[in-house]
């Protein structure tokens, strides 16, 4: 539902109340928190509801940012209250808790009342109930208590009526964020092994806490011991077998609300001379900073051209020489502790840090923090593009081509888009900036909408590294040949499975630098983005490959813990030890994952240190900043992970990038496919050569010929986009047609499909019947992956010549059909960043 919600202003508030205020409001039988949006002075509803309560002061939300959030709800055609809840901090707009006192015989006798209980005779059944569970109570207790304890369904009206009979005060307890002050038992790795010798020595026979340990180690040295108990299966036994090896120690620890604790002390701001080419955009966006409008601007520069340099200066003038405040996005968590810490350096105690790693009491803080002007740089993912900085003078989406900026959920904003907005409604400068800036944005440059400036060189002179692209059918087909020679194709007969059984990892080219590389004692860091151990499993006899329940994917077989896994929706089981649909106890192991990776690198090399960086091994808090300080001190030699190890590292000693297949995502079936997978390979190729030593980048993959890999060899984006961008003009994908995507969804597949069908030719209606040109329908069909958590999925798409036309489509779309009934669900996404 869209539309906003009319009440009435009682006359003692009506002079203090003001939009962006958060009240008190009946609905329904519930009293509920929610935001001003406007005051008017009349409505033509008979029957209005009054407020209960003015909950602040002052607007928890500016004016203008306000505006921005009606922006939003408008644009992205989301409902106001979640755009609203997006922007506040955690527990704002939550419901007010409640608590029931009993109101004692003196108490009534004081007050003039009867004392005794010769009203008893008229209560009922429920009121009863409430007053004898409140009689056993030592205090008072919370209203969904009392419906839990008494059986009483409907309790308010009982509630209500024993209040008005003066038997018990009912007490509103406002939403306050949750606190993180609280205990909880942690183990942590206090030795490690960081050879593969080492840990057949110390280990032995004794299998689980060597997993144990593993998983320990996988969650960077760091886990709650719940988790390790009740999720992976491991006795306390277990854990406590790795206390007696001193490997690990079991200890109570608070939860910390200092959001930088982990990030020790601030380091101390280095003393750069900007190079030419940045002293020149600084000066240009200088002189945009003080025009009245200063635009929005690209900043297009290689990996290790001092992007963050240009930041740090551009806001060291605003905000330490003018006073303004600043926002800074950067699209992972991963990069936020290496953010933080630099501009640390720069501005101190002024930085606040919003992303969802922080526990909601923090986030609460740094957000009020920033609301009252304590502090005035903000720092987070997506959702601090809402930060409530005062006097914003700039905002800066760094690595601005990334998907993660775009909201997956209601309201499905893009934090670039809205970054751009807010700059412009603020009168803010905003800067994109990326090595690989998307195609969106550099369409928006070259039509003159954004104003570009490049860092074409690194700061260090030296030049980019050297890509070479390894083909695997080569390598395969070698692979094929020795296996002939040695006379082991097929099965691995009495002494095993031959040498190069399993997934191809290494080529014998990647290999071999490898080696070379922990031989200089100089570091490397692999890439393959996709998490697990093995893609799938199957039978060997019957075939079967065990999929989701829920989702029409396969199960992603993760070694450590023993259990296959869909990526979706969650759902996860212990691995079958034989074929539940013919009783084989024949099954493989198919595909390649980081955790594969891992083992297979360690067995190749077992004296060097492996760190895996992947959403399995972040799930703590500041992990991604543990593991990569670890990396830092030289204490890893090769960093393997996803996507998350692609873009912002800077470490001077790692010389060699390899780039396990390179192939993952680039045929997928959605119109992005290409471009992410140019971007990913060209950010993980910067990561090689930073320091004085020349960098070299294997990538691993089975179209060598593709254009687009190709042009990442080259470091050519011109040539990449410029094809890419010809590619798109033909089907009339963005960025020359505006594109919604609307998925109906629902448990059961004919009824979805109905919808769909229907819905289609009802927007194909209403495009004839109001002559709206330069719209048109596409679809529907199946959704790619046509089924996730139980709900089957199809779509259609709405392209569009002009932003205009579309956002009244969908708008109309949305205020006439509203959400449909029976179990449906119709999703509108504007500006997909997939179709997947």
């Amino acid at each position: 539902m869209r539309s906003t919600f009319v009440y009435r202003l009682p006359p003692e508030l009506t002079g203090e109340a003001a939009p962006g205020m958060r009240v008190l409001v009946p609905f329904r039988r519930r009293r509920i928190v929610g935001c001003i949006d406007r005051v008017a002075v009349e409505t033509d509803l008979d029957r209005v509801r009054p407020v209960l309560d003015l909950l602040d002061d002052t607007p928890l939300l500016p004016e203008k940012l306000l505006d921005l959030c009606r922006w939003v709800a408008d644009y992205y055609v989301a409902p106001l209250g979640l755009v609203l809840r997006a922007a506040l901090p955690p527990g704002a707009l939550a419901e007010s808790s409640y608590r029931v006192e009993l109101v004692t015989s003196e108490e009534r006798e004081a007050d003039g009342g009867q004392g005794g209980d010769v009203e008893d005779g008229g209560l009922g059944s429920a009121e009863r109930a409430i007053l004898e569970r409140l009689g056993r109570a030592r205090g008072d207790l919370q209203a969904t208590t009392l419906r839990r304890d008494t059986g009483v369904g409907a309790i308010w009206p009982a509630l209500r009526s024993l209040e008005a009979r003066e038997r018990i005060r009912i007490r509103e307890v406002p939403p306050v964020p949750a606190g993180a002050e609280r205990t909880r038992q942690v183990i942590r790795l206090r030795r490690r092994l960081p050879t593969l010798l080492e840990r057949e020595e110390t280990f032995g026979r004794a299998r689980r806490q060597r997993e144990a340990f593993e998983a320990l180690e996988g969650a960077d040295g760091a886990a709650v011991v719940a988790d390790f108990t009740d999720r992976w299966g491991f006795s306390r036994s277990v854990l406590s077998g790795l206390e007696e090896k001193g490997l690990a120690e079991i200890a109570e620890e608070a939860v910390a609300r200092d959001p930088f604790e982990a990030l020790g002390e601030a380091p101390e701001h280095p003393d750069l001379e900007p190079t030419p080419a940045q002293a020149a955009a600084l000066a240009a966006l200088h002189e945009r900073a003080e025009a009245g409008e200063p635009g929005t601007v690209l900043l297009r520069g290689v990996t290790g051209s001092g992007k963050t340099l240009v930041y740090l200066e551009l806001l060291e003038r605003l905000v330490i020489g003018r006073g303004e405040g600043a926002i800074v996005l950067v699209p992972e968590i991963s990069l936020t502790p290496q953010t933080v810490q630099r501009f640390r350096a720069v501005f101190g105690d002024d930085i606040a840090v919003l992303h969802s790693g922080l526990s909601p009491g923090e986030r609460a803080e740094e957000w009020r923090a920033l609301r009252e002007g304590r502090k005035r740089v903000a720092i987070g993912a997506r959702s601090a593009v809402f930060a409530p900085v005062r006097d914003l003078g700039a905002v800066i989406v760094d690595e601005e081509h990334e998907g993660s900026y775009k909201q997956s959920d209601v309201p499905r904003y893009h934090a670039r888009a809205v970054a751009v907005v807010r700059a412009r409604l603020e009168g803010a400068l905003c800067l994109l900036g990326s090595a690989t800036p998307s195609l969106d944005s550099w369409h928006n440059a070259a039509a003159g909408r954004y104003a570009l400036h490049e860092l074409p060189d690194r700061v260090t002179g030296h030049p980019l590294p050297a890509v070479e692209l390894v083909d695997l059918r080569e390598e395969r087909e070698a692979r094929r040949d020795r296996s002939i020679d040695r006379g082991d194709e097929g099965a691995g007969g009495e002494g095993g499975p031959p040498e190069d059984a399993g997934p191809l990892v290494l080529s014998r080219r990647l290999s071999d630098a490898l080696a070379r590389c922990l031989d200089r004692g100089e570091q490397a860091i692999l890439l393959l983005n996709r998490r697990g151990y093995s893609t799938f499993v199957q039978c060997t006899e019957c075939g079967k490959v065990w999929s989701c329940p829920s989702c029409n994917v396969s199960l992603t077989y993760h070694r450590q813990r023993e259990r296959i896994v869909c990526h979706h929706c969650g759902f996860e089981r212990r691995v079958p030890e034989a074929c539940d649909a013919c009783g084989a106890e024949g099954l493989t192991f198919s595909g390649l994952g980081t955790e594969q990776v891992e083992r297979r690198v360690g067995e190749l090399f077992p004296a060097a240190r492996l760190a895996r960086m992947d959403v399995d091994t972040t799930g703590t808090r500041w992990a991604h900043h543990r593991i990569l300080e670890r990396v830092r001190r030289r204490e890893v030699d090769i960093l393997l992970g996803t996507q998350m190890i692609a873009k912002g590292l800077d470490f001077p000693d790692v010389t060699l990038v390899g780039v396990i297949n390179a192939d993952v995502g680039l045929n997928l079936p959605d119109f992005r496919a290409v471009e992410r997978t140019f971007q990913l390979l060209a950010q993980v190729a910067g990561r090689a050569g930073r320091g004085t030593r020349p960098g070299e980048v294997l990538v691993q993959t089975s179209r060598p010929e593709h254009f687009a890999l190709r042009a990442a060899a080259r470091h050519d984006y011109l040539t990449f986009a410029g094809q890419e961008l010809s590619d798109r003009e033909g089907p009339g994908y963005p960025p020359y047609r505006r594109l919604a995507n609307l998925v109906v969804s629902g448990p059961r597949e004919t009824a979805v499909v109905d919808l769909a069908e229907e819905l289609a030719d009802w927007v194909r209606g209403l495009l004839r019947e109001e002559q709206v040109d330069g719209v048109d329908v596409v679809g529907p069909a199946p959704c790619p992956i046509d089924r996730v958590r139980g709900r089957w999925r199809w779509h259609f798409l709405l392209k569009s010549d002009a932003a205009g036309p579309l956002g009244a489509v969908l708008r109309y779309l949305s205020d006439r059909r509203g959400q449909p009934s029976g179990g449906l669900r119709l999703e509108i996404d504007r500006d997909p960043d997939s179709l997947l």
